[in-house]
């Protein structure tokens, strides 16, 4: 048994607060920075460090947009029909990957029309830091102690009961699923970065990405705590499960048509 007793909060001074979950995203997006551009002079793609830095910003806005309007009609409509201001209310949480994925997509669309570059160029290397930074925000989610696992008796689980930093925390020794999550995200970043250079079509990287998230996804779920707003749906299945499986059978869909056209052996 792990005793959770991290304060999230890593510097305050007077109301202005440092944590560590903001942190670790602000290193994913640093990293995504480099990353990018790294592997686009790599690959020869008519983007330079300033184009790079432009499409952060246009992938941040589209991922927080897409992030939280899919949590506030998907995840929590009706809280949010009773308190319209709420939506705006960032800090208070509620952010969904699958929401963050259209966006991203969307955001990359535009940057592409917009710099003359084909989607899947960028598409192609946007995914391997996307599934660094997911693997640091995962970990964020474990110091905040928040998407938590379900009760278990493993040895490794995590009680949270004494924990005087953070309010609401749950009651008996949980499974530590967002550390599962991290190591998953970590996974796909490891996977892709071993194929990056490998002889593919245009698409295959980021395709693969959605086929294994939808389908790692599908599985560390059954470890997490299913949202209390929402419960579980149909006595079994979680929300996040429902929204990724269907990602997991799209890119195995779009693997095979690439497949089916000659240019993946």
């Amino acid at each position: 048994m792990l005793f959770h007793n991290i304060n999230p909060v890593l510097l305050e001074i007077g109301p202005f607060q440092v944590r560590y979950y903001g942190l670790f995203y602000a290193l994913g997006f640093i990293i995504a920075y480099f990353l990018i551009a790294y592997l686009a002079k790599r690959k020869k793609i008519g983007i330079t460090k300033d184009d790079a830095a432009d499409f952060l910003v246009y992938a941040i806005a589209g991922v927080v947009l897409g992030a939280r309007l899919i949590y506030v009609f998907v995840y929590n409509p009706l809280f949010y029909l009773q308190n319209p201001l709420e939506i705006i209310a960032l800090w208070h949480g509620g952010l969904s990957f699958h929401g963050g994925l259209l966006g991203a997509i969307a955001a990359t669309y535009f940057f592409c029309k917009k710099k003359k570059v084909e989607f899947y160029d960028i598409a192609d290397i946007a995914v391997l830091p996307v599934a660094l930074a997911l693997a640091l925000g995962r970990i964020g989610n474990f110091m905040n102690g928040e998407l938590y696992g379900r009760i278990t008796d493993v040895a490794w689980c995590v009680d949270y009961s004494k924990n005087r930093f953070v309010e609401s925390l749950p009651s008996g020794c949980r499974h530590p699923s967002q550390i599962y999550a991290s190591i998953k995200n970590l996974a796909i970043f490891s996977i892709l970065w071993v194929i990056k250079d490998k002889k593919a079509p245009k698409g295959f990287m980021f395709w693969s990405f959605v086929t294994m998230y939808g389908l790692f996804r599908t599985f560390v779920e059954f470890f997490r705590q299913p949202d209390e707003q929402i419960g579980f749906i149909f006595n079994y299945f979680t929300m996040g499960q429902l929204l990724s499986f269907p990602l997991f059978l799209l890119g195995l869909y779009m693997l095979f048509r690439l497949k089916r056209k000659g240019n993946l052996s």
